[in-house]
């Protein structure tokens, strides 16, 4: 059917992916689709994130474009599924289970049945007949077998070969030939059954092992998805409160909290007093006040008293499920270094197919004859273990038993595994890591830009200082200063103001009104002074905020500016301006406000810096960054900040408009590479989306949260180092993973081929190379969950 409203990317479960070459088919087939502009695939969560182009999906009448993309998955083998984020059931870990874990089971049961099998075999003397062994195989093909098989004839057909491909091919090739063998004694095949029961044997217990390793990479996500109760106890009228669940609930709906449960959903305190756990969300220590009226998300522990709450957003939009989301996402869209491996693994299999073929027509036809030595001496059918070779294939007897058994080690010992996983598995760790310790990044390219970084800048006021200052002095047009402490004496209202109102209060009453309509920071100083002073707000019928300068609106039919002197009154008088300067050198943002061409008064405010900012500069100063201050404040309030947090002149840049922090932003990477940006509000959402990592603090705008590549959830700076640090580790294992990988294929493939056959012996025969195979993989994942155990040891975590 047609889909309606704005066009949001799809995030799809792809069932069946194995291998970097799986998901490098799977990318260029969904980019062979008119409807996809973009395809990011991740092989450790089996997902893919698909941005659709508009023209295509949102024209009228537009269909579905989810069937085709179902469709031709399809004809590769892989089952496409659109991964469902309007649901309450935020269950990962039971999603997971139910799609993977009795699967695996089964296959390490037969995997285990298998290896049994093809031992005793191995060891009991044969009478010379080889049927029963046949037939073990035979069913080993038909039963286990049969999905890899059937997955990379696929494959094959539709000219993107995957590691199913490489395995079928193996195990295909030792079977047919032994089958030629037995069935026609004059051909000279040998006869080898067990070599390609024992090869899916490993390959099944090594897709276990990997499963198993690469499910706890996942465990950070479950975790969050946890916090959200299934149910929750809804109060119905004139009755006790009900257990329901929490799909159920819908906004307006009441429910009961009780110490010890956890915050079903994102709601209000209509009563009760008590105190909130919420670092699992934000890494926030300290407990959160909830009384009535304040607002508390999904996932926080009620420590304290029991609370009623009004239900504001269902499971399916509260904070934990769009965190949730977020993070599944992040997990889907790849690195830019991941493309590099994909494309490689992708290319590989050919590379793989090649060397295989050219190993058996080498040994087949020159090799052998050139090292006799490297061929067994035939053995007495009497005292003959399972056919023409010794346990584990460690001889043939023939060229041509040699060469397929050198091809078929190549086939299966080169599968792109590890490549595939080298950079998800990492990835995937520290997304899931830092989502726990409330640090969001949009996806593995965030991170990978993250651990680049070499400079940090820094917005003032809401991200440095606390984002909540207090009016310190409101000067009237008459040059009568009151302080909030002490208002001045009552007289006259002016025109238009409300009866017996000081002029200091009609200031501030006009001030406010006109700041209501706004979210910059300064705002709260301004509404929360009114509301000290017991002042309505007046009607604002017309309101327009200028980014870097101020507010502009019209009250009771008159036009009045609140703002910087300069662009609310160019010419202002020398005694203004003077006024201006001595509030500002005592480290006070002063705004003006003015009705018309006429100034009313100034109003002194001034913000506190964050307690952790200092020590969060000093950090990153360790960690070798390069630290600036970018502000729209006066020079006063900034040098005199800077001051306090230790940052020198050099550091500092005030009075900046949006286009002169972009302009600051792009020399600083001109000089000295990339750039992150931390900002909070409206005026930094342009140098966010600038910077080359945007980074924003949990309590900003939701137009600085959308900017931002890495989102500090919170109220604390010391995340974003920590962060940084957790960025620069993933990708360190990264690149320990790809190096793993590649230098695996490249001692591993040449004595798979042979290369130590005639000087030392070494003969890696299709069992062992399919152990080596799932070793690799395993090995890439478990160097990837090395990054938890690291974060524990370094105290890395500010909660959760």
């Amino acid at each position: 059917m047609p889909r309606s409203g704005p066009l949001e990317p799809l995030l799809l479960d792809i069932e069946g992916m194995k291998c970097g070459g799986c998901v490098r088919a799977v990318e260029q087939r969904l980019l062979a689709l008119p409807a996809v502009r973009q395809a990011s695939v991740n092989l450790v969560t089996r997902t893919a994130w698909v941005a659709l182009d508009p023209p295509v999906a949102q024209g009228e009448g537009a269909p579905d474009p989810l069937p085709e993309l179902q469709q031709s998955l399809a004809g590769l083998g892989f089952q496409a599924s659109l991964r469902d984020t309007s649901g309450p059931g935020l269950s990962l870990a039971s999603r997971q289970r139910e799609r993977h874990w009795w699967n695996h089971w089964q296959q390490l049961v037969l995997a285990l049945l298998l290896l049994l099998v093809s031992g005793v075999s191995h060891l009991a003397p044969q009478p010379g007949s080889f049927w029963p062994h046949a037939l073990v195989a035979t069913l080993a093909l038909a039963a286990p077998g049969r999905p890899i098989l059937v997955a990379g004839w696929r494959a094959a057909w539709a000219g993107l070969p995957s590691m199913d491909t490489l395995v079928a091919l193996g195990v295909g090739s030792a079977y047919l030939a032994s089958l030629v063998g037995l069935l026609w004694p004059a051909s000279g095949l040998p006869c080898f059954f067990n070599e390609p029961v024992m090869l899916l044997g490993f390959v099944l217990l090594g897709r276990f092992l990997e499963e198993r390793a690469r499910y706890r990479t996942g465990l950070a996500l479950e975790q969050l998805a946890a916090l959200q109760p299934d149910t929750a106890l809804l109060v119905m009228d004139g009755g006790p409160p009900r257990d329901v669940r929490v799909g159920g609930l819908r906004r307006g709906d009441r429910i009961r909290l009780l110490p010890g449960d956890r915050v079903p959903v994102d709601a209000v305190v209509l009563e009760g007093v008590s105190a909130l756990d919420v670092s699992s969300l934000t890494g926030e220590p300290l407990p959160q006040l909830a009384d009535p009226g304040v607002e508390v998300g999904a996932g926080a522990l009620n420590l304290q008293g029991p609370l009623l709450l009004e239900v504001l957003r269902p499971g399916s939009e509260s904070a934990i499920a769009r965190i949730i989301q977020l993070v599944e996402q992040a997990m889907a869209r790849k690195a830019p270094i991941q493309g590099l491996a994909d494309r490689v693994a992708g290319r590989f299999t050919l590379a793989v197919l090649a060397l295989a073929l050219a190993t058996f027509l080498f040994w087949w036809l020159w090799g052998a004859h050139l090292w006799p030595a490297v061929l067994q001496p035939v053995v007495p059918a009497e005292r003959a273990i399972h056919g023409s070779h010794g346990l584990l294939g460690a001889g043939a007897p023939s060229p041509l038993s040699l060469a397929l058994e050198l091809a078929i080690a190549v086939l299966v010992v080169a599968c792109p595994c590890a490549l595939g996983l080298a950079t998800p598995t990492a990835i995937t760790v520290g997304t899931g890591l830092a989502a726990r310790h409330g640090w969001l990044f949009r996806g593995g390219g965030a991170i990978e830009t993250a651990a680049a970084l070499r400079t940090v800048l820094f917005d003032k006021t809401g991200t440095l200082t606390r984002g909540r200052p207090l009016v310190t002095a409101v000067v009237p047009l008459q040059g009568q200063e009151s302080t909030p402490e002490a208002p001045a004496p009552q007289a006259p209202a002016p025109e238009g103001a409300g009866e017996g109102l000081t002029p200091a209060d009609q200031l501030v009453q006009w001030a406010a009104s006109l700041e209501a309509s706004t979210r910059h920071p300064l705002a709260f100083a301004l509404l929360q002074q009114a509301e000290a002073r017991g002042l309505p707000l007046l009607p604002l019928e017309t309101a327009d905020t200028l980014a870097g300068a101020g507010v502009r609106g019209v009250i009771a039919g008159e036009a009045f500016r609140l703002g910087r002197l300069d662009w609310v009154l160019p010419g202002a008088s020398a005694q203004a301006r003077s006024r201006q300067q001595e509030l500002e050198s005592q480290g006070a943002t002063v705004l003006a406000l003015a009705r018309g061409p006429e100034l009313l008064g100034l109003i002194a405010v001034e913000d506190e810096s964050r307690p952790d900012a200092a020590l969060v500069l000093q950090q990153l100063r360790q960690l070798g960054f390069h630290v600036g201050l970018l502000s729209g404040d006066r020079a006063e309030p900034v040098r005199r900040l800077g001051a306090r947090l230790g940052l020198r002149p050099a550091e500092l840049a005030w009075e900046q408009t949006p286009e002169q922090k972009l302009a600051a932003i792009v020399q600083r990477q001109e000089e000295a590479g990339p750039v992150a940006m931390v900002g909070d509000g409206i005026n930094d959402a342009p140098a966010l989306a600038a910077a080359d990592l945007g980074i924003a603090v949990g309590t900003g705008t939701g137009v600085a949260r959308d900017s931002a590549d890495l989102v500090i959830l919170g109220d604390r700076l010391e995340g974003i180092p920590q962060a940084l640090e957790l960025a620069s580790r993933t990708m360190a294992k990264v690149r320990q993973n790809l190096f793993w990988a590649f230098g695996y294929n490249l001692i591993v493939l040449p004595i798979a081929a042979g290369a130590l056959l005639p000087s030392r012996g070494v003969l890696l025969n299709p069992p062992l190379a399919a152990l080596l195979m799932a070793l690799s993989s395993i090995t890439v994942v478990v160097n990837a969950l090395l990054l938890q155990d690291g974060l524990r040891l370094r105290g890395g975590s500010s909660g959760g």
